[in-house]
């Protein structure tokens, strides 16, 4: 909080003349606002549609967050806040003081007696039409902060924009600003070059430990609820709440305390699904249960190793060593060969929580919104950090950045590309990206290179021994012995095949099998095998094109083996 505080007074104070917030957290954003200007001696006003403009606290206070940290003291395995800490101060603007009044007074001076009558009833007269209210606000003298709320809704009213406009010019001579919040808000042309965006940060573990305490305080007023979490619990509790905004995390909280009637181990895996459904309401980012790890994959020694080497390096110890956290990997290679479960397992296997990003929602018929969605899906998983961001097929969103990308689609593949470009060269918070592909050629070269993902892996058609290791976690899946089967002649009847194919094969022996009610066989698995034409054989002059391209340019995800019969 402390952060954003700071942010926005700089912005005010340096005679910013529009700032966009574009936040689902009004509540949030106005409470922001009056704290800057509360510690700027500045008049807020706010404006909605309802009830125009009204003197910003005259009907609830502003809530202030202190930068120095609270008080502590520990109680049953609690970290408790002191309520000293946690009041309201009473600035020089909070409401009823009397410097507030005074400069409420000029203001309302400033627009005519008409106002002054009205302002008994709070809201300034003749100001709840947005036209009508941005001309009274260029008529202004006083130094104040206008918020005006759901703004968007009349964006696209060119009388609004040019009043807009005149107001943004002229209050970028002094300390004037207009705050628009809206969820979402596309900016015109006209007005591009008088507003600064402000993004709403997402609260730490810190601030997430305080929303704990203060809903579980609140609730206790209202319900019968037991404390039977101990300090680690609460960051534990803290911890599945990355990523989410205060509001969100609150009701996230709220929900699971109702539910139990108390603040017990169970609240922290209920915290975490509603987490899992807030991402996946959210239609670009999926919360996935990372389940399974790399013992779960078959052969890929080379990649497994690496991996290995680079698991602790999220620590602070790894820090002091002077180790930076891995940026990522590209994992291409055949289809059907494992790549989408090594990305997954790596979260398993690392322990840190799996988010899948979905490519097809990022994109929006409206020019501009692409790269917004692109932006909070960034924001989003530094939130959630250390995590491990899933992008599979990562040709199906670059594919079209190429200098001709332009005509096709105004340019958007360019300036996705661009931005997570920037993203994976610039950020600081330890998020690892796991990416799939299964044509590297059409990926632009900077994309690939060293500095945005650490290392490119080549996953080629299993050869005999990973066929042996994938046939027998198959069939420990489905509480078979592999020691009753001839792993070896399967094996071989199955080169060329790949990991998908053989988890088919294995499929539909078991159907075979139970079709004729007989315990499943190394013949029932042979038959299968042998009725199925591999993808190494419909497809395998693309294969073989993927392997001279990736001979020279990736690292084998497989060690190679001389005595292993290669597919």
């Amino acid at each position: 909080m402390t952060d954003g505080l700071d942010r926005l007074k700089i912005l005010i104070n340096s005679s910013t003349p529009i700032v966009v917030m574009e936040t689902s957290e009004e509540m949030r954003a106005v409470s922001l606002v009056r704290s800057a200007c509360s510690e700027l001696n500045l008049a807020t006003f706010e404006w909605s549609i309802a009830d125009g403009l009204v003197r910003s606290g005259s009907n609830a206070p502003a809530e202030v967050h202190k930068a120095t940290p609270p008080a502590v003291a520990q109680q049953s395995g609690w970290t408790k806040v002191n309520a000293g800490t946690l009041a309201q101060p009473h600035t020089a603007l909070s409401p009823g003081s009397g410097e507030a009044d005074r400069l409420t007074r000029a203001v309302m001076s400033a627009m005519g007696p008409e106002a002054a009558t009205a302002a008994s009833g709070n809201s300034i007269y003749n100001t709840r039409e947005p036209v009508q209210a941005l001309a009274n606000m260029e008529s202004m003298t006083v130094e104040a902060v206008f918020i005006l709320k759901d703004f968007h809704r009349h964006m696209d009213d060119p009388v609004v924009i040019r009043r807009l406009r005149d107001v943004g010019q002229k209050f970028s001579t002094n300390r004037r600003t207009v705050i628009l919040t809206a969820p979402e808000l596309t900016v015109p042309p006209e007005l591009s070059k008088l507003v600064e965006y402000f993004d709403l940060p997402l609260p730490d573990r810190d601030r997430l430990h305080e929303i704990v305490h203060d809903t579980f305080t609140r609730l206790s007023k209202t319900y019968s609820l037991k404390l039977q979490l101990d300090a680690a619990g609460v960051d534990a509790m803290s911890a599945n709440l990355r990523g989410l905004t205060e509001e969100e995390a609150e009701r996230a909280i709220s929900q699971a305390l109702v539910t139990r009637y108390a603040l017990c181990p169970e609240t922290v895996t209920d915290v975490l699904e509603a987490k899992k459904q807030s991402l996946r309401h959210s239609g670009m980012l999926e919360f996935v249960e990372a389940s399974d790890n790399l013992a779960g994959v078959g052969g890929l020694e080379n990649l497994k190793q690496w991996l290995g080497q680079r698991r602790d390096a999220w620590e602070n110890s790894a820090r002091e060593f002077g180790l930076e956290p891995p940026r990522g990997m590209i994992i291409l290679g055949v289809q059907g060969c494992g790549k989408s479960l090594c990305a997954r397992a790596v979260a398993g296997e690392w322990k840190l929580p799996l988010v899948k990003f979905d490519t097809s929602a990022v994109y929006d018929k409206y020019i501009g919104e692409t790269e917004k969605r692109i932006r909070k899906v960034f924001q989003v998983a530094e939130g959630l950090a250390p995590c491990v961001l899933w992008i599979d097929e990562l040709e199906k969103v670059f594919a079209g950045s190429g200098p001709d990308s332009a005509s096709a689609d105004a340019g958007v593949s360019s300036r996705l590309l661009a931005s997570f470009l920037c993203w994976m060269q610039d950020r600081k918070s330890p998020v690892f990206v796991a990416a799939t592909c299964n044509n590297v050629i059409v990926l632009p070269p900077e994309l690939i290179r060293k500095g945005r993902f650490d290392e490119l892996f080549f996953v080629d058609l299993p050869n005999l021994a990973e066929r042996k290791q994938i046939l027998s976690i198959q069939l420990s899946k489905r509480k078979r012995n592999p020691a009753e089967f001839d792993l070896d002649k399967i094996s071989t009847a199955a080169k060329g095949y790949s990991g998908a194919e053989i988890d088919a094969a294995v499929q539909g022996a078991m159907y075979a099998a139970y079709s004729e009610k007989k315990p499943l066989s190394t013949q029932h698995l042979l038959n299968a095998i042998g009725q199925t034409v591999p993808l190494s054989t419909t497809r395998a002059e693309e294969i073989a094109a993927l392997r001279e391209w990736a001979g020279t340019r990736a690292v084998p995800a497989s060690a190679r083996d001389a005595n292993s019969a290669t597919a």
